[in-house]
C-alpha cells in the first residue's frame, strides 16, 4: 500500500548555466508530494501522517522554505531538488518510494530513487 503527504514551501532560486528568464533570481511556491510504501500495520496504518510530516519538515521543508535554494544546491532545478530531498529523507524514511515536486501548477519532476531513474 502507498500513502502520500503533500507540502508547500516558498523559495527563490536561479538556474546556473541556463540562458533565459530563469537564469535570473525568481521565486516559486513549490508543492512536494512524498510517497511511502509498506504493509498496513495492526493499527490500520501504513505510517502515521504526523510522523511523515515531522520528518519531511525537519529534513527538507525547514531548510528550503523562504531561502535561496542556490545556497544549498549549485544547480537548483526541480530535478536536483528532488534528488537532494531524497538524499535527506531516505536514511530516516526507508519506506520512501517517490518524491514529486511541482515548480509551477503544471510543471513537475518525479524521482523514485537512484536505481529507478
Amino acid at each position: 500500500m502507498r500513502i502520500a503527504k503533500e507540502f508547500t514551501f516558498d523559495s527563490a532560486h536561479f538556474l546556473k548555466d541556463y540562458h533565459g528568464k530563469c537564469e535570473r533570481m525568481h521565486g516559486h511556491t513549490y508543492r512536494m508530494r512524498v510517497t511511502v510504501e509498506g504493509p498496513i500495520q495492526a493499527n490500520g496504518l501504513v505510517m502515521d501522517y504526523v510522523e511523515i510530516k515531522r520528518i519531511v519538515n525537519e529534513k527538507v521543508i525547514d531548510k528550503l522554505d523562504h531561502n535561496n535554494i542556490n545556497d544549498i544546491l549549485e544547480h537548483s532545478s526541480s530535478e536536483n531538488i528532488c534528488i537532494w530531498a531524497w538524499e535527506q529523507l531516505k536514511p530516516v524514511l526507508p519506506q520512501l518510494v517517490e518524491i514529486r515536486l511541482w515548480e509551477t501548477p503544471t510543471s513537475f519532476a518525479i524521482y523514485n530513487g537512484p536505481n529507478n531513474n
